[in-house]
């Protein structure tokens, strides 16, 4: 069998580029990141989720913390704002909305206020005068203190009380003396009595580095301008004017003026630059089942009591979009959602271009597509990592080691065990049945039995072929080797013919499929029109059924499996996540090779679904449940009456293979096969058989240590009184710790790693 060439060069064979553009375009589907709908509504931007959470906690001082981000002075914005979040909170589609403007001016009383630091900062350089009395000037006077500016508010108003009073007449009392508390500890500084005419004006123009006027002063002063607009300035002379129609279009104003007050001063264009201001929309997605209180707290008083607006902010369901991370383990594993971890990982195979971090993620992923069913916008992880192999494959950066192993066995399955063969008494056949290499791996005689009830029940003859679709070379991004697979099928299917496939994996089915001029049909498909064969039988209690993730988007195959198992008498429990939204075992995508971990936990995410006995139409999906410990059997055993048993080891795996072959060539087609026996006795410790499993390492890389050890006499004697010896067999050195049993060998141990042991004389 041929070995696969580890990468040796830097050398760029062949690079699939994919736009920046294109890629934008995929992680813009990804809506993780977008805002909540109350926080898209608010021109303000509050953080209106973290802000209702640290509310519910009881955390007052927290929430006050973030909300006076966007509201220097909490209480008048609390007290006056229109709340465009309520309208736009999603729990009004299915009962009462928050009342979240209710629970903001429980946080703005309630709330401790934070120590102010104003004399530690760095003064900015640039002066800032502001004139006028009226909520803009006020609300632009605490957004610029905060900005550091040295400011200087100008007011006809003879102190602080009555010039917050003047902007602020709706505050009750206790409101009021809060605010008038808050406005004295701010470092802004105040010019009372001021006759605010153009000769003032002029003053302070020329004091200032940036004049602010309110709308109605401006109107006033200058009749003939025009004032129409939120922002204005009059050229050469930096004047910033806003409007104070209602609190919130105040606050807004004032917010949009200390930003451009911001780009004056650093001698900027104001209209430049000023990123996305005001209410957006957003397009996140929210599962609404998780609501739990759909009706408003009641108020005892005038406002909600701190009790009661921490019971209120408790029923936010906190929106966000999290689907794909609730279903996949593989996205739940590396804790980022997908439109994050698709760009990291287009960075290293497009930018980077070489070894990197996200090698390991890429190949986590089991390419199966349950993330762009669930997605609401379809995003496609799987085409992202699936994407990044055959680039790395095509740069030579992509190790090897991760798929190797799968990639050798796939190489076995289509060479040594290969077959392919008409039915007896036809050179070319009507039918071929393929059951897949899991299959023929897993349970030989399920095969066996299937092919021999097809042969009956078909006319115009059923060939066999035993091998590998060549699934593995594409999920390992090798698409020179799954190209050379595709060809090799394509010649052996026509020396039979060109007959219709007969699928036994929906996997085989799917990558069959891609092929040019086959007509491929499921075995399900021949069942249901043929009838169940002799020896069918149903498990004898509930189970449930797990969909293969090459069925999905198949709804046909997953029907008729469902079928089946309704005329075979089974029956069937619900499980969430079925038909196309199910997960995958972890075998997909080459997962169980490249990150067990993940692969386990994928294993786990299936079977936690349901506690009963698993039906599945996947050898794969099969032989991971069974190798968690579950009751797990395969559609076709049931029909054949058969059952695999104990998960196999990868070398009784590929012995079944070898052995089926041999089998069906003495039994079916008379023919005596070349079989390799060993001329000494071999045998295993238990130990020996788990490390080998666990290490995917062959009982032919045993014997080629052994038989190295036969010819050259090498090897170390341990502590132990055993024996160690050493032989590389492809890209990897294998090592042996065996003991002499009579004419034979008895292993204890057995390993591997991918350095090169040399031997240096002297």
């Amino acid at each position: 069998m041929s070995q696969i060439q580890e990468r040796g060069s830097t050398h760029v064979y062949k690079v699939n580029k994919i736009s920046k553009e294109e890629v934008d375009g995929m992680v813009a589907r990804c809506v993780y990141e977008d805002p909540p709908f109350c926080s898209a509504a608010c021109p303000l931007k509050l953080d209106a989720r973290a802000f209702l959470q640290a509310a519910a906690a009881g955390s007052f001082k927290k929430a006050l913390q973030l909300y006076e981000k966007i509201a220097p002075f909490p209480l008048i914005l609390s007290s006056g704002c229109e709340a465009p979040c309520e309208g736009k909170c999603r729990l009004s589609e299915i009962g009462d909305g928050l009342a979240v403007r209710e629970v903001e001016k429980a946080v703005a009383r309630f709330g401790e206020q934070s120590k102010l630091g104003g004399i530690f900062r760095t003064k900015k350089r640039k002066t800032v005068a502001v004139l006028g009395t009226g909520l803009f000037p006020l609300l632009l006077a605490g957004e610029l203190e905060k900005k550091a500016y040295p400011i200087t508010v100008c007011c006809a108003e003879a102190d602080e009380e009555a010039y917050l009073r003047a902007a602020a007449p709706f505050l009750d009392e206790e409101a009021f003396r809060l605010e008038l508390k808050r406005l004295r500890g701010k470092d802004i500084q105040f010019e009372f009595s001021c006759r605010l005419d153009a000769a003032f004006f002029e003053e302070k123009r020329r004091s200032a580095d940036v004049l602010c006027a309110s709308w109605e002063l401006t109107g006033e002063l200058f009749p003939e301008a025009d004032c129409v607009q939120e922002l204005m300035i009059f050229e050469k002379e930096r004047i910033v004017t806003g409007p104070t129609r209602g609190v919130m279009e105040a606050a807004f104003g004032a917010k949009k003026a200390a930003l451009t007050v911001d780009r004056l001063a650093q001698n900027l264009d104001p209209r430049n630059t000023r990123g996305q201001e005001g209410a957006v929309e957003s397009r996140l997605y929210t599962d609404l089942s998780e609501a739990k209180e759909l009706s408003r707290v009641p108020m005892s008083g005038g406002g909600y009591s701190k009790e009661e607006a921490v019971r209120e902010a408790g029923r936010c369901i906190a929106c966000h979009c999290e689907e794909c991370m609730k279903a996949c383990a593989y996205l739940k594993h590396y804790k980022k959602h997908p439109g994050l971890l698709g760009k990291e990982i287009y960075n290293n195979t497009q930018i980077i271009m070489g070894d990197h971090q996200l090698n390991k993620p890429m190949n986590a992923c089991s390419l199966c597509g349950q993330c762009t069913v669930v997605c609401p916008n379809g995003f496609d992880m799987a085409r992202v990592c699936h994407m990044a192999r055959r680039n790395m494959v095509s740069t030579d950066k992509m190790p090897l080691a991760p798929h190797e192993f799968a990639l050798l066995d796939m190489l076995f399955s289509n060479d040594e065990a290969f077959l392919a063969r008409p039915q007896p008494g036809f050179e070319k056949c009507k039918y071929v049945f393929f059951p897949g290499c899991q299959a023929l791996a897993i349970a030989p005689e399920t095969v066996k039995a299937a092919y021999l009830d097809l042969c009956q029940r078909l006319e115009g003859g059923v060939a066999l072929m035993l091998g590998c679709c060549g699934a593995i070379c594409d999920w390992a991004g090798r698409y020179e080797m799954e190209q050379q697979t595709r060809d090799f099928l394509d010649r052996e299917l026509s020396k039979l013919g060109d007959p219709i496939v007969i699928a036994g994996c929906p996997t085989c089915r799917k990558e069959l499929e891609s092929h040019e001029g086959l007509r491929i049909v499921g075995i399900w498909d021949l069942l249901l029109e043929l009838g169940l064969p002799a020896g069918a039988r149903a498990l004898d209690r509930p189970a449930a059924l797990h969909d293969s993730c090459g069925a999905r988007g198949d709804a046909k195959t997953q029907d008729a499996i469902r079928e089946l198992a309704r005329r075979l008498g089974c029956e069937l429990m619900d499980t969430p996540y079925d038909r196309d939204r199910a997960p995958c075992c972890g075998y997909g995508g080459l997962t169980a090779y490249a990150n067990r971990e993940v692969a386990a936990e994928m294993t786990d995410k299936c079977l936690a679904r349901s506690e009963a006995p698993y039906i599945s139409y996947c050898m794969a999906c099969r032989d991971r449940f069974a190798r968690q410990g579950r009751q797990s059997r395969h559609i076709l055993e049931l029909c054949y009456g058969t059952d695999a048993g104990a998960p196999p080891d990868i070398s009784e795996k590929r012995w079944n293979r070898l052995t089926l072959k041999n089998e069906l060539l003495r039994e079916v087609w008379l023919e005596e096969p070349m079989e390799k026996k060993l001329d000494y006795p071999l045998l295993w410790t238990d130990e020996a058989r788990r490390m080998m499993d666990d290490r995917m390492i062959l009982t032919d890389d045993v014997i080629a240590v052994l038989e190295d050890f036969r010819q050259t006499g090498e090897a170390i004697l341990d502590d132990d009184g055993l024996m160690v010896a050493r032989r590389r067999v492809g890209n990897a050195t294998f090592w042996v710790k065996f003991s002499r049993e009579g004419e034979g060998f008895r292993v204890h141990r057995a390993w591997s790693h991918r350095m090169r042991v040399e031997k240096r004389e002297g």
